[in-house]
């Protein structure tokens, strides 16, 4: 793999058969990073009670797809179940390793924003391991700016990990 990807992305809706790889891609995210706060793997049985619910509840789950294999995979789905919350979404990305750097993330996660606007929302959030300076800088491109940041709110690894929450406004009136 190089630096810089030899052809674009296809950026696509997510089916049933990519959950083993999007599980595959987040396992890989739970036991070596703080991108997810899980502890340990989790199931495809898990998961793809996870991909029916996006399914049922109409959020989008996108992959990315090189060379016919799935290297990344991003959704949105609600902030806070309350009503008044209903016009904000949180997101998550999570790129294969060996192909983070390389504008998968933001091929993903500028889709997301499309259908986010398209679904009329009003706000993204992202939550970032406090850390993860990459990922910050990756949705500060992108027009993410920090609201939040609490301090040791999680456990991985051994340490205490701070959670930054980074919001996108998409528009200044969702009901207009």
């Amino acid at each position: 793999m190089s630096s810089a990807l030899s052809s674009a992305p296809v950026i696509r809706p997510a089916t049933r058969a990519d959950v083993p790889a999007i599980l595959e891609i987040y396992n890989h995210a739970v036991l070596h990073t703080t991108a997810s706060y899980d502890l340990e793997p989790v199931s495809l049985e898990s998961r793809l009670e996870w991909f029916g619910h996006k399914q049922e509840g109409g959020w989008p789950v996108l992959v990315s797809i090189l060379d016919q294999e799935v290297t990344g995979w991003a959704t949105f789905g609600p902030f806070r179940e309350k009503p008044g919350y209903r016009f904000t979404a949180e997101h998550s990305v999570y790129v294969r390793d060996g192909w983070r750097g390389q504008g998968l993330g933001r091929a993903l996660l500028e889709a997301l924003i499309a259908q986010a606007r398209t679904r009329g929302l009003h706000t993204l959030i992202g939550g970032v391991d406090a850390e993860n300076a990459g990922s910050l800088r990756f949705h500060e491109a992108l027009g993410f700016v920090q609201v939040a940041h609490f301090r040791q709110v999680g456990h991985k690894f051994g340490r205490w990990l701070d959670l930054v929450f980074l919001q996108l406004t998409l528009k200044a009136d969702p009901e207009s």
